[in-house]
Parts: structure tokens; C-alpha cells; sequence
């Protein structure tokens, strides 16, 4: 270290100045900034949870609370108001903290308070995107691509790869909210190396659907049950140049949607059957890490998840616990869904495709499948009825 060019010291040159206290600029300062809150929350009864290092949990009798860290930015929740406050104040002798009350506005993400529950949005950060794209007052279009489209590696480059690259990285994060464009961001994300001319009009048709439903988000409500159910999915072959399937998958708690994922599968599925039941195993992994997470949140439901799928084969080699030369290729890694059927931890179902919700994650629909599926993602408009006056929030 030394002094910065323009303040050093002659008398002292080679002295350094002392650091006291940072939060940003040093790699260390995040991991001991961690160290000194997360020692404090466990001497006053938090536990870290296992399946999620920044999640912290309190229980003492009835009382439950949870505090959620991103680096600076805490998210305090409970059953009890006065265990709260109370807490509020120790953190304020030890920290040097703001208590914004009601959570409103958390990393990009606006919370809007409901009659039972909350409904998520990204209004603001999506209009911004529309801003920076020039997109403001363009023609929305009713789904994020076309039924029809391919995509491909060749055609004619795209003169700003740059700026395709910004565009589509600041659509990922705006599928935190919004899953229905989970599919088209995901096929567009594959070509940020070289893209096209071809490539780039699918992200300006994606901007397009953003701005007929810029406000649209994610309703959560107060759950009539506490089960949990999965879907899952792949699309065969999808990608036409590599032959790699598509998988998905989208979790359900008390109906509420709470995880969702769109990828290309990393090897070749010699059938249907095959990339479905790679996709099931997914599923069925990030399944039992929701299960851990429930447990540790004192809310895991007495009934073991449920999978379904579309695929009757694949289903029925979740139960079948003779491999044949069908599928003895499949990596022994993806049999864990065997045992986990197999122990009672796992439940597979059959579902119709027609209502196979995750579809909307594996492909471009038309618009009446599309925007059903979208429906039952709980994926709307704000609800009309709103907790408090919304002007003031």
C-alpha cells in the first residue's frame, strides 16, 4: 500500500494511513462486514441457515423471526411486533442503521402491500430498459417471440455487440419477476458472443411485449395449503444446430409460485424420454433444497412434494428401479430421483400437457396458450385492491 499520488506526506512518506471501517473497495471488507453482523445475530439467538448463508432465522417458543442480508441491506420480517421492535433497538445500539418500515423497494424489486399478501413488480427498472433501448413509444407486441422462431448462429453480425450484450443482461435480471420472458431471454443469452442482426430483433420483439406490460408482476397471496408442487418439463432437441433440449421447471408453494429456471440441457438426449427424465431430476434437486429451506423457516409442510410431468415414460423410470439398456448411459447422478421416490420423499404425477405450465418456459407459444399459462403463474397487472394509499408509498 501506499499513499495516493497528490496527498503524501513528505515528512512521513512511507507511512500508510490506518483503515478503521470499510464496507466497499476492499475484497476483504464484505467477508469481515459478514463475519462482525452474523456474530451479532447468533449471540442474540439467530441460527444461519444452511441451505441459504444469508438467510437467519429466530425461533423461541411462538416467536419467529427472519432476517435476510445483502450486504448492507437487511430484510427483518416476524409473527410479533414487539419482538421486532425490540430487536430493531439492539441492532440500533450496535449498528449504525436507517429502519425504512414497510419494505416498498428492495434491490430493484417494488413490493406493493395487498389485502392478503404482496404483489412483486419491476415497473421502474423496466421502464428504464425501454429508456436506454429507445423503446419508450414503441408498438407492444402480445407475446415475447413469435411461434415460429429459430434461432441460429449465422446471419448477418449485429454492428454493436455491446450493446446487445447490456440489453440482454439487463433482461435477466428482469426475470426476477417476470418468468413469462424466462424462454426468450434464455435463447438470446446464448448468442452475447456473436450475435446477429436476426438475434437483436428478438431482444427489440422481447422490449416490445415488456412495454405492453411493463407493469405487470408476481402475485403473492396467503396460502389456503401448505404443499408443495413442482412442474417439470423439456422440449426435445430443441436447438436445431447443437440437438440439446431445453428443460424447465417452476415450483409451487401454497400455490404461490416461489422458483422457476429455463436452460439448455449440457449433453445430447437420445430420446424424449431421456431429456424429460434429466429434467425431473433437476427438478426433484432444487425440490429437496426448498424442503431443507422450509424445514430450517419452521414452515415445511407434513406432505412430501409432488413432481409432475408430461411424460409417462419418463415418469415410469422414476419407479423402476431395473435400468435397461435404454438408460444405462444416463449419469448415475440423475438416478437420485429414484431413491427419493423410492424412500416416500418424492411423489411423481402425470399432468395433461394441456396443463403442463412450464410449456411456457420450453418454447414460443401462441398467444392464447401463452398468455393462460401466464394466468396460472399467477403473472398479472397489480391487483385493484391495495393495501393503504399507493401514492404515498
Amino acid at each position: 500500500m501506499e499513499q495516493p499520488p497528490g496527498f503524501m506526506d513528505p515528512i512521513l512518506p512511507t507511512h500508510v494511513c490506518r483503515l478503521n471501517k470499510a464496507l466497499y473497495g476492499l475484497k476483504e471488507a464484505p467477508r469481515a462486514w459478514f463475519h462482525r453482523l452474523s456474530t451479532f445475530l447468533v449471540s442474540n439467538g439467530f441460527v444461519c441457515s444452511r441451505a441459504d448463508t444469508s438467510l437467519f432465522v429466530f425461533k423461541q417458543d411462538t416467536w419467529i423471526m427472519y432476517l435476510l442480508v445483502y450486504v448492507d441491506d437487511l430484510i427483518l420480517t416476524g409473527n410479533q411486533d414487539q419482538v421486532i421492535r425490540t430487536f430493531i433497538t439492539k441492532l440500533h445500539n450496535e449498528f449504525a442503521i436507517k429502519d425504512l418500515g414497510d419494505i416498498n423497494y428492495f434491490l430493484g424489486l417494488e413490493v406493493t402491500h395487498t389485502t392478503d399478501g404482496l404483489f412483486l413488480s419491476q415497473f421502474k427498472y423496466a421502464q428504464d430498459i425501454l429508456h436506454r433501448a429507445g423503446l419508450l413509444d414503441a408498438k407492444p407486441a402480445p407475446t415475447p417471440l413469435a411461434s415460429n422462431t429459430t434461432f441460429f448462429t449465422t446471419g448477418d453480425p449485429y454492428k454493436d455487440p455491446t450493446d446487445y450484450r447490456s440489453l440482454v443482461g439487463a433482461l435477466q435480471y428482469l426475470t426476477i419477476t417476470r418468468p413469462d420472458i424466462s424462454y426468450a431471454v434464455n435463447q438470446v443469452s446464448q448468442f452475447l458472443q456473436a450475435p446477429t442482426l436476426a438475434h437483436y430483433q428478438c431482444v427489440r420483439r422481447i422490449l416490445r411485449y415488456v412495454k405492453g406490460t411493463v407493469a405487470f408482476g408476481l402475485t403473492f397471496s396467503r396460502p389456503s395449503s401448505n404443499s408443495l408442487l413442482g412442474y417439470s418439463d423439456a422440449d426435445w432437441a430443441r436447438c436445431l444446430e447443437t440437438r440439446r433440449s431445453t428443460y424447465c421447471y417452476s415450483i409451487f408453494f401454497g400455490g404461490n409460485l416461489v422458483s422457476w429456471s429455463a436452460k439448455k440441457q449440457p449433453t445430447v438426449s437420445h430420446s424424449s424420454c431421456e431429456s424429460e427424465y434429466r429434467a425431473m431430476a433437476n427438478t426433484a434437486a432444487e425440490l429437496i433444497w426448498i424442503t431443507h429451506l422450509l424445514r430450517e423457516l419452521h414452515a415445511l409442510p407434513p406432505d412430501c412434494p409432488t413432481l409432475l410431468c408430461d411424460n409417462r415414460s419418463a415418469i415410469f423410470l422414476t419407479r423402476n428401479p431395473v435400468s435397461h439398456k435404454r438408460s444405462k448411459h444416463i449419469e448415475l447422478d440423475y438416478h437420485i430421483i429414484r431413491e427419493l421416490v423410492l424412500s416416500v420423499k418424492l411423489h411423481t404425477k402425470f399432468v395433461s400437457t394441456k396443463l403442463q405450465v412450464v410449456d411456457i418456459f420450453t418454447k414460443s407459444l401462441s398467444r392464447p396458450q401463452f398468455e393462460f399459462f401466464r394466468g396460472l403463474l399467477r403473472l398479472g397487472p397489480p391487483p385493484s385492491r391495495l393495501r393503504g394509499d399507493i401514492n404515498q408509498r
